[in-house]
Parts: C-alpha cells; sequence; structure tokens
C-alpha cells in the first residue's frame, strides 16, 4: 500500500448497529499498512474522538476526526413523517476551528434537530462550516441516492 492512502470514512464499535472495529484496531491496522493518516466518522457521534485522537497520536499517524452526519430533508428542527430519511454526509474537521464547529454541529443535530436521528441542515451546516471538508461519497448522500 503506498504511504499516500488514507482511509477517510471509517466507523468504530461506536456506530452502533453499523461499526465493528475497535479503535486501538483500527489505528493499529493503519500503522500496519504504513499509512501517514487515518479517520473516524462514526454515525451522528464523536464518543470515540478523543480515545481515537490519543491511540493514534501514540503511534506517530495523523488522527482525522469526523463523523457521517444526518442532515434533514428541510430544516433540521421539523418532524414530518412524510419525509424522506435524512440524507448522510461524511464531515472531517481539518484543524481545532474545524473540530470546534464538528462539535457544535454534532451537538446541535442532537439537541435542535433529533427525530429518529440526530440531525443538521444546509443552514446549520453553513453557519458551522469552517475549517471542514465534506465528502459526499457515501450511498446515503444525497448524491448517491440522486444516481439510484
Amino acid at each position: 500500500m503506498t504511504d499516500q492512502f488514507v482511509h477517510l470514512h471509517n466507523h468504530s464499535e461506536y456506530s452502533l448497529l453499523d461499526g465493528f472495529s475497535r479503535l486501538d484496531d483500527m489505528v493499529a491496522r493503519a500503522v500496519e499498512l504504513e499509512q501517514p493518516a487515518i479517520a473516524l466518522t462514526d454515525h451522528g457521534n464523536l464518543h470515540g474522538a478523543i480515545d481515537f485522537f490519543q491511540a493514534a497520536k501514540k503511534v506517530g499517524i495523523k488522527p482525522i476526526i469526523g463523523v457521517e452526519g444526518y442532515v434533514a430533508d428541510g430544516p433540521r428542527d421539523e418532524r414530518n413523517p412524510q419525509k424522506r430519511s435524512p440524507f448522510h454526509l461524511t464531515v472531517l474537521s481539518q484543524n481545532r476551528i474545524g473540530y470546534q464547529n464538528l462539535l457544535k454541529l454534532v451537538s446541535a443535530s442532537h439537541i435542535e434537530g433529533f427525530y429518529q436521528r440526530p440531525r443538521m441542515d444546509r443552514e446549520i451546516l453553513k453557519k458551522y462550516s469552517e475549517g471542514l471538508i465534506i465528502l459526499s461519497g457515501c450511498p446515503s448522500s444525497e448524491l448517491g441516492r440522486s444516481i439510484n
């Protein structure tokens, strides 16, 4: 494996009913493959972020903290069962400001947008976009659903 390759979308045991990998195992595998960095993008939460960060730093690889968020099809505070299920969106922090904005997004998703899942919307994504990188590669993303 080339040292330029980095996994940017990974779920751990903190992605309930979806993730399988343990944080230490993920980091160890990245080291084994000589990858310079690895991302953690659990579904709707950052529960493993600090342990992941510490595990990666301990072995000398760059931790990339992120989340696979749920984006409401409309305002995040709308509770309409007729609306489609939320789109998935992978959000990565690229620096300290991005990490702080990621914390705000995830908190608002749980406090203001929770309806079956912690949801964000375009308004709050725009408000807290500084320092973040957005990926659209998930099959459940808005892009993925529109081409299926």
